[in-house]
């Protein structure tokens, strides 16, 4: 088995990522990690574990971003099974025997497990994550295209052999790369084994430095937009509408809340960017208003569809100021609906405004 480890300015993180690694259950492995022309000690850092253990090996190259070094310490693995893993995060001990375990055991060329958030050296459970991961069993991607939102590279292990079949690897010099390659995955493997214990432990950095925590800017929105539209086309190309019914509808909007949040300090030229792709993804006839968003969400994306900036920033505003749920009022013609100060429920579409059954 090899793991591969792309490193770039983690001199803080790579020590207890490399130790996660090497105590597994799982001993035969081997850890590839790529220097990816890091201006810190990384580097250094990764050739003194190699010299203590014989099972790490080191690649120096230059800059080229996440992707195209995780690409790079693909063409050198020398194992039977892929997995990889973020040098600011951490494998918990079983992770690589029990993923092993299940691709053995299911005979799935794919296998993926369950992930906590780690938050000042404590786990945060994501309760979307342990739904996707209930049971121990091997599914089609059909039988729950809800997976599809589970885009990361590290909670996965991949049959070298499928991974060559199908032709998989990471885009490179772009944000969110994992998304694009896992949709793929999930695609074409036929039989996806799903494993239910918890075997990654994702860090969040108090600096804010991480890729996820710079959603803000126009280069990271740029990015975004561009990893939706390849997942969406592999999934459109894959040919079952109900998947694709799925992934528009589930899985595409889940992040959206995350950009809706910086609507009230956003640059002109990223709000333009924000209503452009969601207008090209959704548009009318797929309005954000059908998706599984809750409904200050729902809210806000038919307001950036619609164009309505100071309305989409006034909603989160006093939605931030609440603290909580936008309040309820009886809707015009029964029902339930949203209700935000200042904003005529006339001049919005009533099903951007009403409660869904269960939300009530």
């Amino acid at each position: 088995m090899s793991v591969v480890v792309p490193a770039y300015d983690v001199a803080a993180y790579l020590p207890a990522c490399l130790d996660s690694l090497l105590v597994q259950s799982l001993q035969e492995v081997e850890v590839i990690v790529v220097d990816d022309g890091s201006p810190d000690d990384s580097g250094a850092i990764a050739e003194e574990y190699a010299g203590r253990d014989s099972r790490v090996r080191v690649l120096h190259v230059a800059n080229g971003g996440l992707g195209a070094a995780r690409n790079e310490g693909v063409r050198q693995a020398r194992g039977e099974l892929l997995g990889f893993c973020d040098a600011d995060d951490l494998m918990t001990p079983r992770a690589l025997e029990l993923m092993a375990g299940c691709a053995r055991d299911l005979d799935a060329p794919l296998v993926t497990g369950n992930v906590v958030r780690w938050q000042a050296d404590k786990p945060v459970r994501m309760g979307w994550m342990d739904r996707l991961h209930r049971d121990r069993e091997a599914i089609a991607i059909a039988d729950r295209p809800e997976l599809l939102g589970d885009v990361f590279a590290w909670n996965k292990l991949f049959r070298r052999d499928f991974w060559d079949s199908a032709g998989l690897s990471w885009p490179e010099r772009l944000r969110y790369e994992d998304q694009p390659a896992t949709t793929e995955a999930y695609l074409r493997a036929g039989r996806i084994g799903i494993v239910p214990e918890v075997v990654y432990r994702w860090r969040v950095r108090d600096d804010g430095t991480s890729i996820t925590q710079q959603r803000g800017t126009v280069a990271d929105l740029t990015d975004r937009w561009t990893t939706k539209r390849m997942a969406l086309a592999s999934v459109a190309a894959h040919g079952d509408e109900a998947v694709t019914a799925a992934f528009r509808t589930r899985v595409l909007p889940g992040d959206m809340w995350q950009y809706f949040a910086h609507v009230p300090d956003c640059t002109d030229e990223w709000w333009a960017l924000l209503v452009d792709g969601v207008r090209e993804l959704w548009g009318e006839e797929r309005s954000l208003t059908g998706a599984t968003l809750p409904p200050m969400h729902r809210l806000v994306g038919w307001l950036v569809e619609q164009d309505r900036r100071a309305d989409a920033s006034a909603v989160i505003t006093y939605a931030r100021s609440l603290g909580a749920p936008l309040p309820r009022v009886p809707a015009e013609g029964g029902g339930l609906r949203v209700d935000v100060p200042g904003l005529d429920p006339a001049t919005v579409a009533p099903e951007a405004l009403r409660l869904r059954d269960h939300e009530r």
